[in-house]
């Protein structure tokens, strides 16, 4: 063999040597911590540095303290499963650090992990080693979940105080809770967190605020997954104490009081003109007994006398002002439509008009559980609308699957709680403020109010529900009567239909 091919043999056995040779030194890099949302995939990053090919290296992930149960073990340029932590199997493998990774052979030996769950929150230990030299370092995995909106609700106490509470579910980790109030800084004194059986946590929180104030919760984590919900309270109005039986005598005794004085000052009056006992006498009972002293000014609640719309619609059963559900024959599920509106139509003004969700006629039929009650800007209502405020439609609703909430048609929905299930549901429509209430009217109490912009005519809205066959019933005052309060509606039949 000559000198230049024992030279050239040299030069290639040599290049072997170092191509098979293991690295002197190894650095572990990674890129930490990393966030991940419940149930997605995430990379945990991890190099080495200088790049070098890591294929015939050994490769271990593994958890705090589990060196020998590995979340994923690269073994003689193979994965070896048999030593794995169960909870891993079959979601983790190599992934990328970056869009220009040049994986394995570059030293790429990042980890993917896939269905992420909240128990794989925490430290993951990166270790690559060779026969001569190893490093290692860790990557710290959150997992976040963001939870529900807020759900509002709102109490009125005896002393002219409102508790209103906000709750959210579905957390984790812990939420953050935030009251605002335009008038006045909020700070919650009352904050509880629980865990449910999957580790997600809640939290509920209650505030007492006094007046008319607009109130804001938020809750979220740090970062952009914050949900909000707002709500409005508002004092009853007039219109309201006006409807309450209580409020009615009241006013009555104070009107006979007046009365009483007035006469006294006639009777005097006609002493001093000398006219007779008689005719004072006459004169006073006749005061005492006229209609249009006695009866109150409705104009100056702005009572609506509404009436129903009827459009023969066949799911509707429509007698006057009561309205009920006909059934749905040959509808699958008993979906149907049964909404109807009501007369006049509003475009500004103070409104209030009473429904009534008793039968009066048939005792055997409690109170309506499936209704809705409010107004709508809709032309036509449809099957295929959405009824939703985005769609011209702001009511208030109570379901027979939530027997302890009524909802408004907000988006998103905002739940209130049912304190005690009301006979008469009072509406209150201040179209130039865009305010929209509903009252107890029996007891006076207020069940919500919101904010709404409205634009153009808007109409009432009614539902009595599909399946519930009490009647609801849109009650008439009669602006001359001897008491004035809320009457019948002499359309209607004197037994149920």
């Amino acid at each position: 063999m000559g000198s230049l091919e024992r030279h050239m043999c040299l030069v290639v056995a040599l290049s072997l040597s170092l191509c098979n040779a293991e690295p002197e030194s190894l650095v572990v890099v990674v890129r930490s911590p990393i966030s991940v949302p419940r149930g997605h995939t995430t990379t945990l990053p991890c190099w080495l540095n200088p790049p070098q090919s890591a294929e015939g290296l050994e490769v271990r992930w593994y958890r705090p303290n589990h060196f020998d149960s590995p979340v994923l073990l690269y073994l003689a340029k193979k994965f070896d499963n048999a030593t794995q932590e169960a909870s891993f199997r079959g979601r983790v493998s190599f992934g990328l650090k970056d869009v220009v990774s040049g994986g394995l052979k570059a030293g790429d030996v990042s980890l993917k992990l896939t269905n992420v769950t909240l128990e794989d929150a925490g430290g993951y230990t990166c270790y690559v080693s060779s026969d001569q030299v190893y490093d290692s370092t860790s990557v710290s995995l959150n997992v976040t979940q963001t939870g529900t909106s807020p759900l509002l609700s709102a109490v009125r106490r005896e002393d002219h105080m409102v508790n209103v509470s906000c709750e959210s579910e579905g957390w984790y980790p812990e939420p953050s809770l935030r009251w605002s109030d335009p008038k006045q800084a909020q700070s919650s004194k009352n904050t509880k967190y629980s865990k449910d059986s999957s580790g997600l946590l809640s939290v509920h929180s209650w505030i007492l605020v006094s007046g008319s104030t607009e109130v804001s919760c938020s809750v979220g984590l740090s970062g952009p997954e914050a949900k909000w919900a707002r709500m409005r309270l508002e004092k009853p109005p007039q219109a309201e104490c006006g409807s309450s039986h209580g409020g009615w005598i009241a006013f009555v005794l104070l009107l006979i009081l007046m009365l009483a004085l007035l006469g006294v000052y006639f009777y005097k009056k006609r002493v001093k003109k000398a006219r007779v006992r008689r005719d004072n006498d006459e004169e006073s009972q006749k005061l005492l007994t006229r209609g249009d002293i006695l009866s109150p000014d409705l104009s100056h609640f702005n009572y609506a006398n509404v009436t129903l719309e009827n459009v023969g619609n066949p799911n509707l059963t429509v007698r006057g002002c009561m309205v009920r559900d006909a059934g749905c024959p040959g509808i699958p599920g008993g979906t149907c439509l049964t909404a109807i509106r009501g007369t006049p139509g509003f475009s500004s003004g103070l409104h209030y008009w009473e429904v009534s969700m008793e039968n009066i006629n048939n005792v055997k039929i409690g109170l309506k559980e499936s209704w809705w009650v409010g107004v709508t800007s809709a032309t036509e209502i449809s099957q295929d609308t959405s009824p939703t405020t985005s769609n011209g439609f702001w009511f208030l609703s109570s379901s027979p699957d939530r027997p302890d909430r009524f909802q408004f048609s907000t988006e998103p929905n905002v739940l209130l709680p049912v304190r005690s299930r009301p006979q008469t549901v009072g509406v209150y429509l201040n179209y130039d403020s865009g305010e929209l209430s509903f009252y107890n009217a029996k007891d006076k109490s207020l069940i919500g109010s919101f904010k709404a912009n409205f634009t153009g005519e808007v109409f009432p809205l009614f539902n009595p529900g599909v399946g519930d066959t009490a009647p609801m019933t849109i009650l008439q005052r009669e602006k001359h009567s001897e008491n004035n309060d809320v009457q019948e509606n002499p359309l209607l039949p004197k037994h149920q239909p």
